[in-house]
């Protein structure tokens, strides 16, 4: 089955997408919208400067893992059904997984200590897509080593990955409006706009890419209704991308540090990024609490 390479996904949608940052920024003057600042820019660009070197530097490496888990899979898709089917079947499982990792990337404190870069912005144009954390390559890993192992092939994995990527730009903009059905089943504009509010009843909610379909099904989906405020409950105000890197890591190693026993230790780094202590100091409650924690209940430090 021949595909498109990376490279020229790339060549075909990095132009597609400056033209759209281009015509956003014409949008946002003439409509005197303010939707892009020089600073908050230059943050974005330095998160991306970062993003890149650690992806190209550990691509190589990560590609290798893919390939050898690859050895051990369980069936091979290839083998089963048609190429047009293979790339939909494809997209769905990376488009799954993703939402699994985007949602833990919400509710388990040490991933949201990296994804929170990219929710650092208090604006939302086509440049936040690539408010990318410097981390953020390495801690998709582990949840997409599930694709090789149940029989995907990598290959075509990377293929489609990319393409989602690139699909996820389109949700960064406040110029296209809702767009009625389709925001119910894909992740649109209106959706994910949701997504970067840091208003009460949107705070953890629509963690789909390209299909908004696991939010309904999962429980996690909510429509745009009240006007959306964007960035951080507790905003970091700056646009150093160190400081915005390692922002909630320094906080979570001084809760770590006080820590008063494995339990806490495990909550601070496990749990959601509001987690606290039990009132009583000796409670042994099971670690599966951190688990129950981490998925549905909002964070006041988003």
């Amino acid at each position: 089955m021949q595909l498109m390479t990376t490279s020229e996904i790339y060549a075909v949608g990095v132009p597609i997408i400056l033209m759209m940052i281009g015509l956003e920024v014409i949008f946002s003057v003439y409509k005197k919208r303010d939707l892009y600042s020089l600073g908050d820019t230059g943050g974005t660009l330095g998160l991306l400067a970062g993003n890149i070197f650690v992806s190209l530097s550990t691509q190589g490496l990560m590609l290798g893992l893919y390939f050898y888990l690859y050895q051990f899979r369980l069936i091979t898709i290839n083998d089963l059904f048609p190429p047009w089917l293979i790339i939909l079947a494809t997209f769905l499982m990376v488009d799954l997984v993703f939402y699994w990792y985007h949602r833990a990337s919400h509710r388990v404190r040490f991933l949201w200590a990296i994804h929170m870069n990219h929710h650092s912005s208090t604006e939302m144009n086509f440049s936040v897509a690539f408010r990318q954390a410097w981390f953020g390559p390495l801690s998709k890993v582990p949840f997409f080593m599930c694709m090789p192992i149940i029989g995907f092939d990598p290959s075509i994995t990377l293929v489609v990955g990319v393409c989602s990527t690139l699909w996820g730009v389109v949700g960064h903009t406040q110029w296209i409006d809702k767009l009625g059905w389709l925001d119910g089943i894909f992740n649109t504009p209106s959706t994910h706009r949701v997504h970067h509010g840091s208003n009460a009843e949107y705070i953890d909610r629509n963690y789909g890419n390209l299909l908004i379909v696991w939010d309904r099904a999962f429980g996690t989906y909510a429509k745009e209704e009240s006007p959306v405020i964007f960035g951080l409950v507790d905003n970091v105000g700056t646009n150093n991308p160190v400081a915005i890197t390692f922002y909630t890591w320094a906080s979570m190693i001084r809760d770590v540090r006080r820590a008063r026993s494995l339990y806490e230790v495990c909550g601070y780094i496990f749990g959601p990024p509001d987690w606290i202590p039990p009132i009583n100091p000796d409670s042994d409650a099971p670690l599966q609490n951190l688990t129950s924690l981490s998925i549905d209940q909002g964070s006041e430090f988003r």
